[in-house]
Formats: structure tokens, sequence, C-alpha cells
């Protein structure tokens, strides 16, 4: 790991003494403020920040306190806790020191030869820092040191399993998912116990090997791939679920196909269902519903609400009464031409004449979605979820001579044009867009109480918007960003994390 040399000497950035590795799980329930203890920075997966320090009038003084690179591209979203940084790249994962962006210790797994797509992040528990592997183990290392405490096996990667995503820890609980496309794998969430590694219970979207459910039509699919959210107050954890396959052979597995392309809400002490709601029926063209699933406490056609907020990769944006997964809005934010209306469940219906054709059918959102895993935030203040997006254009084939999978050609790019939006939960409209020069981003969104949006464009640009209406503040050329900003505090002073690349970057205010 190399340093970069514009290390702002004179600020007071002082760690928490290392011995301190040790995190309360209490404090999980209302991270403190010098800390970025989960992937979403809180169960809520708002995103957001109450720090003040940086604000919309001295954004500007951004400067930055150091650069690291490391051996690999980043994706993830960093996690801080007593003045340590750890970031994860497929297969590894570092603890960076926060006031000097040096190495404490690294740990990287046996090379192997799953699939190496990325990595969303890590997880941490008292003194302990949790990783998931592409080849779906689930490794518990010491804070101090990254010590092994102890490795199980989530899913049998030979099988066409694959593991990226960040853990959600609640209480004694360790839950992760894994990823996969390939036909007769069922979706597949897992927890376990947070000390031991003893597993604990496994959830299935779709029916378990040997199992068949009438419901499912045959499908299997809907990995449990992103991070999800929690409400303690419900105890109910919400997580997004993927495709169903065969990917695009819908004729083989008709029906809705349950729970695929869902938001499920589930029992973390049991995993038993409470509820799911159905994003995509039928899903034809790819679209996981694995999108955050974003806790909101706020009123509602004028009652006060507990809901759950998607902006889901099909295009539309979603709000749900999280108590029982009943609709409360279905709205498009993007481009999308794929449904004919709404059912009275508040679930897009299908439109037959977009199923993929041999001969090609024009669809709105493309194969990539009109938003993806990078993460939105949601800031209370003017009640809008900030999120990266796409209008887009792609061509779907289906010719059954290429598979049972069901894929065949595409031009799942032929046209698109990103932007930074801005949804007004309560009624779905769109209250202001960025448009990005060129192409779309796939960085995720920071919101901050001082009412700044930080996220990075299309064209390698860190950005600082007025989350209240969209304003670019401040920007700085860094390169293109693939993980999610985070933001803590040291010593006093409040600092903004991100990365670009294969590098991570640390700023404040001079």
């Amino acid at each position: 790991m190399r340093i970069s040399n514009r290390i702002v000497t004179f600020l007071c950035l002082a760690a928490l003494p290392i011995g301190a590795q040790s995190v309360d799980p209490k404090a999980l329930l209302n991270p403190p403020t010098n800390a970025w203890l989960t992937y979403h920075g809180d169960y809520t997966g708002q995103r957001h920040s109450k720090l003040t320090q940086i604000t919309p009038e001295n954004v500007s003084r951004l400067k930055q306190v150091w650069s690291s690179k490391v051996s690999q591209g980043l994706k993830a979203s960093p996690i801080v806790s007593n003045g340590v940084i750890y970031i994860t790249a497929p297969d590894i994962l570092w603890a960076i020191d926060a006031k000097t962006g040096k190495e404490r210790w690294h740990h990287e797994h046996t090379k192997n030869n799953a699939f190496h797509i990325g990595h969303r992040g890590a997880a941490i528990y008292k003194d302990t820092v949790y990783l998931t592997t592409p080849d779906c183990h689930l490794i518990a290392l010491s804070t101090k040191n990254g010590e092994i405490k102890w490795d199980v096996l989530i899913a049998d990667s030979s099988k066409g399993y694959w593991s990226t995503n960040a853990p959600l820890v609640v209480r004694n609980h360790v839950i992760v998912g894994v990823a996969g496309d390939f036909d007769n794998l069922p979706g597949t969430l897992k927890s376990f116990d947070a000390d031991t590694g003893k597993a604990q219970w496994t959830f299935y979207s779709t029916p378990p090997p040997g199992q068949s459910e009438p419901k499912s039509g045959g499908a299997t699919g809907g990995q449990m791939w992103n991070t999800g959210t929690y409400d303690p107050e419900l105890n109910l954890m919400y997580v997004g679920t993927g495709n169903p396959t065969p990917v695009l052979n819908g004729p083989a597995r008709p029906g809705d196909n349950p729970w695929t392309c869902s938001i499920v809400a589930l029992n973390p002490d049991t995993g038993k269902l409470a509820w799911g709601f159905q994003v995509s029926p039928h899903d034809t063209h790819d679209w996981d519903a694995s999108e955050v699933p974003v806790l909101v406490d706020g009123n509602f056609n004028g009652q006060p609400r507990k809901m759950v907020l998607q902006a889901s990769r099909n295009g539309y944006f979603f709000v749900l009464d999280r108590t029982n997964g009943k609709s409360l809005l279905t709205k498009p934010f993007a481009a999308v031409n794929w449904a004919k209306g709404i059912d009275e469940l508040g679930r897009p219906i299908p439109d037959p004449a977009k199923e993929p054709s041999r001969d090609g059918v024009l669809i709105a959102p493309d194969e990539g979605g009109a938003t993806n895993f990078w993460p939105p935030t949601f800031d209370p203040k003017s009640g809008l979820l900030i999120v990266n997006a796409k209008d887009g254009y792609g061509i779907y084939f289906f010719k059954p001579e290429h598979g049972a999978y069901g894929w065949a050609g595409a031009d799942y790019g032929l046209a698109g044009k990103g932007f930074l939006r801005a949804i007004d939960y309560k009624t779905g409209k769109i209250a202001w867009e960025r448009p990005y020069a060129k192409g779309s981003s796939s960085a995720g969104v920071l919101s901050t109480e001082s009412g700044l949006a930080i996220t990075g464009d299309s064209g390698g640009n860190l950005l600082a918007l007025r989350s209240s209406d969209g304003t670019v503040l401040w920007h700085e050329n860094i390169g293109r960003m693939g993980g999610a900003p985070v933001t803590y505090e040291l010593e006093g002073m409040q600092h903004l994390l991100v990365s670009a690349g294969n590098t991570l970057y640390d700023y404040a205010l001079q």
C-alpha cells in the first residue's frame, strides 16, 4: 500500500488507542457519530449522517487528508470503528488507520476459482470483523490483528453460488446471502452465531433442493446478495431478492414465481417469513429487487406510518407499510415500458408484448436496470430518497435453442442517460434531478443533517450537492466511484471517506 504525499499535517487527527477495538453490540442500534459501524451506517438503510460540521457553506474547503492504494478495485462501502477503517475487495479485507491511511493489517483469503465480481463490505461485532468471500465462506477475524477466529461455509460455490455482500449483524446473528444466476439454485439467506460461527437458520426464497412448491411454477433463484435492513421495534429484517431462473425463459416457470424479485420481511431470530411483496411478478428481464429496502417513519396521507421504500431496478419506486407489506405507493422513477398498469396489490402488471422474443423487443429499463446495487440515501428533512438512476433501453432476445437458461444475444445498453434523482416519498414525484454529461453512475449516495448529498458522477467526479434542490456545490475528479461514501468524526473533525478505482480517499475541511 502506498500513501500519497497529500497529507494535511496540521490537522489534529489522533486515532483512538489501538487496543480499543471492541464494539458494544448496543451501539449498532444507535451508532455514535465517530463511527460508521454497518454497511448502511445504521439499521435503517437511510445512509444519512447526523454530522453537521461540513455544510453547504463550507464544503468548498474540503481537502484530501490522505489517499491509500490497495491491490484491487473497490466497490465496497467502508466501515469505521475506533479509529480503524475496514474496507474489502473479493477475498481481501484491509484494516487501515483512519489518522494516517496506513495499513494496520490485512487478511487475504485462499485463492479460488469462484466468481470474482466485486464486494460490498464487511461487518463488525464486539472485537470481530466479518468477511464473505467469492467461494462462499464467512470468515470471522480479530479486529486487533486479523487473526482468523472461525471460518464457515455459506454455500457450495462449485454449484454456481458466490458471495459478495456485507453481512448484517442483528444481536448475535450474522446474516449473509449469496448470489448465483444458474438454474436449480434456490435463493438462500443464512444466519450464523456471531461468536462461534454455528449455523442458526436458513431462509429460502424459492423451494430448496428436493422440495417443490406449486406457487413457484418451477422457478429457482431469488438470491439475496445485498445487505438488508432491520427494525428493532418490530424485530423484522427486510431484504430484497433477485431474479428467477431460468433467467429469460419465462415459459419454463409459469406464474408469478414468488419470492423472486421481491421485498421480504423476516424474523432475524428464526428466519421465518412475516410477509413478502413482489415488485416484478414473473420477471423475464433480469431485474433483481436486491436494491436497499430503506426504512422510514413518517406521515403518509395524513397518517403516521412505519414504511419501507425501494427504488427498484425495474424502474418503479415502492412505498410499503413495513408492518404488513401492504402497498402505499407505486410510481415509476425512470423510463419504463414493460408494464401495462398497476394491480390492486400495487404491483406492476407485466405486458406480454414486452416478453423477450426471437426477433428482439425494445425494453426500458435495460438489463442493467433503472438503478442497481449502489445504495441511495434518504434525507429526513426534505423527505427525499436520492438515488443514482438511468433512463435506459435495451433489446431482449429469447431463443429456446440457446438452452434452458434462456440467455441469448442482446443489445442491453442500446441507449441510456444517467441522473441523480430525488424522489418525494409521499408522492413518488421527482423533486429534482441532476443529469450526467455521459453515461450513468454506479456510486452510492450519502446525505448529512447539514443539507448535503454526496456521490460520484459518470465522469469520475466526487460531487457535493445541496440535498434540497440538487445544486452542485463542490466537485473533485478522483476517478469513477464504485462504492458508497461514508462520513465519521475523528478527534472533533468530520471526515468524508470515498473510494475510486483501487484508491481510498479521506477528506476534511481545511
